[in-house]
């Protein structure tokens, strides 16, 4: 359980690492045409440029709540606080998902899959992780 438990932990921080830094700094408008199907340049200055600073602002929200994790990742499997905190965030990312699911409709296939590995994840270092702090 320990080795599922730390490749969960680390494919998923790692993704959110590089998804992070790399919407956030690099190339944003890649993510939109990728993901969403949407030419940016398609949008007017004001819509693109407002656009594009909050999404740049939750892709660094997501760069920071990584390295976090990287940074605290021995507490993040030995003290509470910062196991429930972790899973807590995880979590609310997860729930968003499925949330989005449900009142704006069925997402890609790959938005999907995500959702799915992150909830597997998220209950594999959640059993994992509890069990490790109850014996301590």
């Amino acid at each position: 359980m320990k080795i599922s438990s730390y490749f969960f932990f680390y494919t998923y921080i790692g993704l959110v690492v590089l998804a992070g830094f790399w919407g956030a700094f690099i190339y944003p408008s890649l993510d939109f045409e990728l993901m969403f199907g949407l030419n940016l340049s398609q949008l007017q200055d004001f819509e693109r440029i407002n656009l594009l600073s909050q999404y740049r602002f939750l892709r660094a929200l997501e760069l920071g709540f990584g390295l976090f994790a990287l940074i605290f990742v021995r507490e993040v499997f030995s003290d509470f606080k910062f196991n429930r905190l972790f899973l807590t965030i995880m979590g609310l990312g997860i729930l968003a998902r499925m949330f989005s699911w449900i009142f704006d409709g069925k997402p890609s296939y790959l938005t999907m899959f995500f959702m799915f590995y992150e909830l597997i994840g998220w209950i594999v270092i959640f059993t994992f992780s509890i069990a490790k702090i109850k014996r301590q």
